[in-house]
């Protein structure tokens, strides 16, 4: 079922979930570990995340040295697939631009659509490793709406080869990712919900956001998005944090504000297990507000400590 479709037949709290495919050559047994005691809560869809290839230098016999592409994760073509199999749950893999051709994202939408996968989720994707800002594929998108446009028009039966006569019409509910705390690369929040309008105004049908920490930038997310003539639906990010590492790591990487009340507990916390019950404690309050508040849906990101997920879910249900 389309995450759309779900949210409109659905009165009811929805989960969903987001996992991390397995290093290259690993078993998908750590999403299993991952995703089976979560089960208990009957989640509508899993994402499954997507990395795009890193740049590594291999060292030549002469002395030299060679830059060499390296996909660490597999794609997740194959994971969607156990995932459906395993659980009969929706998933719904990440598309990225970066690092692929249009050639190569319209092989893995066939793939997709063969698989009865009716969910992606469209994003730009980060710089490569050894790049400083990101830069596309020669032959691939520069933005996100540029790969939903793609979408959009297999969904309409238009294939990249103009040979291609009468192709079969995909059926693709289209996400796109939104940032209540504004994209690290915006200028400003306005020029930040211009481009997430442009996306909607481009065929995509909701949005995830970024994780966040403080409510109030959700709700005025929300508010702003409104304002802006964007009314797809919005599903909040959610994250537990679960080590002091994280007060400056989060922050950095995700640009996501930690508040001082959640940043002083976890100083205080003196052990690991202290630090997870404060990460679990903070997410928790936030899942009872944004409940209290009629958001229907939470989305998890699960990477890290899913436990500490797992033990908010049985508080809240």
């Amino acid at each position: 079922m389309k995450v759309t479709e779900y949210l409109a037949s659905t009165k009811g709290p929805i989960i969903s979930l987001e996992v991390l495919p397995p290093p290259k050559g690993k078993s998908i047994e750590s999403i299993y570990k991952t995703l089976d005691p979560l089960m208990e809560f009957k989640p509508a869809f899993v994402n499954v995340t997507y990395h795009r290839a890193e740049q590594v230098y291999k060292k030549r016999a002469d002395g030299s040295f060679v830059s060499v592409e390296i996909r660490k994760r597999p794609g997740t073509v194959g994971i969607c697939a156990a995932i459906m199999n395993k659980y009969k749950v929706e998933a719904i893999p990440h598309l990225i631009c970066g690092g692929f051709s249009k050639e190569e994202t319209e092989n893995a939408l066939i793939d997709l659509n063969f698989l009865g996968v009716k969910n992606v989720l469209a994003l730009r994707g980060d710089a490569a490793n050894h790049e400083k800002f990101f830069t596309p594929h020669p032959n691939g998108h520069r933005f996100a709406e540029e790969l939903v446009d793609q979408i959009i028009r297999l969904n309409k039966g238009h294939y990249l080869e103009d040979d291609i006569l009468g192709g079969v019409n995909t059926d693709f509910c289209i996400g796109v990712a939104g940032y209540p705390e504004k994209h690290f690369e915006s200028p400003n929040t306005d020029i930040d919900l211009y481009y997430l309008k442009r996306k909607i105004d481009h065929g995509a049908d909701y949005i995830t956001t970024q994780m966040f920490f403080n409510n109030k930038h959700y709700y005025r997310f929300v508010e702003n998005c409104k304002h802006a003539g964007i009314n797809a639906p919005i599903v909040p990010g959610l994250k537990p944090l679960y080590n002091k590492n994280q007060l400056n790591l989060v922050p950095s990487i995700f640009n996501t504000e930690i508040p001082s009340d959640l940043y002083n507990e976890m100083i205080k916390a003196e052990t690991a297990e202290a630090c997870e019950k404060v990460g679990e404690e903070w997410l928790y309050e936030q899942c009872k507000d944004l409940l209290k508040n009629n958001i229907q849906v939470l989305h998890f990101y699960t990477l890290g400590k899913p436990h500490v997920v797992y033990n908010v879910l049985k508080r809240l249900f």
